[in-house]
């Protein structure tokens, strides 16, 4: 079984605050911080500090040095990274004295993924290996398309959500790993709960993991629904958040844990994460996660 994560790469511009600049405002920032990040090498990080040995997949830029050192630093591999001329994926973020962020996001190379590198990549997977997905590229719908031919279990996190995701067969998707405002967007519902009813009516034969912020995280695939507390600590940066959760919780997943404590690793992953500065650097080891949980009161209720 192998896992190959197919998404962005970007370098990430950080700028540090007070508040998060209005529109017609000249703000001072405080500092500047330049990192690796991106969805897809964000989870990929994740992936490989949770002990995952993980083939990552996409295009960097010339600028793109700094993305191929940090795999190479965290033992993602690389064979399917390939350099395109011209400038590379990149973002504008604020991070406010709370440690919320806002991000304006550049595509660049990242949305100049061709169907013939796809194909090529898409060749060295087959049968029950896990594809994991975000949507920061261009032409998801063929990579999914073409990855579920090939019997690949399609782990779909639909941010950032927009139209593109709509030419998408999202029944194809065997894992969604969503906020609740991604859930909102896809069912119209604000409710948890009825945001995880309605989901289960779409897309019956898929898994969810829906996070709630503050209120924890809830998983749910037929009848079974367990929900995780959230570990609270002071946060610095939210940047890397959500990848971090779901790079620990495929950990879990791959290594075949209950679905209790697959959750339990993820919600404590990604509150290190949020205590540190950066995206990808932000990313805590297993290690550390186990030795956060031993020092932690939590708490995993089942429900339903």
């Amino acid at each position: 079984m192998q896992v190959l994560d197919f998404g962005s790469l970007n370098v990430d511009y950080v700028y540090s605050v007070p508040h998060m600049i209005r529109g017609g405002e000249t703000l001072l920032s405080r500092k500047l911080e330049v990192f690796a990040g991106g969805k897809g090498l964000n989870q990929a990080i994740a992936l490989a500090k949770a002990g995952v040995e993980v083939y990552m997949a996409g295009q960097i830029g010339d600028d793109g040095g700094i993305l191929l050192d940090e795999c190479q630093k965290y033992g993602v591999r690389t064979d399917f990274i390939r350099t395109l001329p011209g400038k590379g994926g990149h973002t504008i973020i604020q991070v406010d004295d709370e440690g919320q962020n806002s991000i304006i996001l550049c595509g660049g190379t990242n949305r100049q993924q061709s169907r013939e590198h796809m194909d090529a990549v898409l060749a060295h997977f087959g049968e029950g290996d896990f594809l994991v997905l975000q949507n920061e590229i261009n032409l998801l719908d063929y990579l999914i398309d073409r990855a579920y031919e090939r019997g690949m279990r399609i782990v779909l996190n639909p941010s950032p959500f927009d139209e593109n995701l709509a030419t998408c067969d999202l029944h194809k998707v065997w894992l969604f790993m969503l906020n609740e405002i991604e859930g909102e967007q896809i069912t119209g519902e604000q409710d948890p709960e009825v945001i995880i009813q309605r989901l289960q009516e779409l897309f019956p034969d898929s898994r969810f993991v829906l996070t709630l912020g503050s209120r924890g995280a809830i998983y749910a695939h037929g009848e079974l629904k367990i929900r995780q507390e959230i570990f609270r600590v002071k946060a610095v940066d939210t940047t890397a958040a959500g990848d971090t959760f779901t790079g620990f919780f495929m950990a879990g997943v791959l290594q075949e844990k209950q679905m209790e404590e697959a959750l339990r690793l993820a919600s404590a992953a990604s509150a290190i994460a949020v205590s540190r500065p950066g995206a990808a650097p932000s990313v805590p080891t297993m290690e550390e996660v186990g030795l956060f949980i031993s020092s932690q009161r939590h708490s995993i209720k089942g429900y339903g």
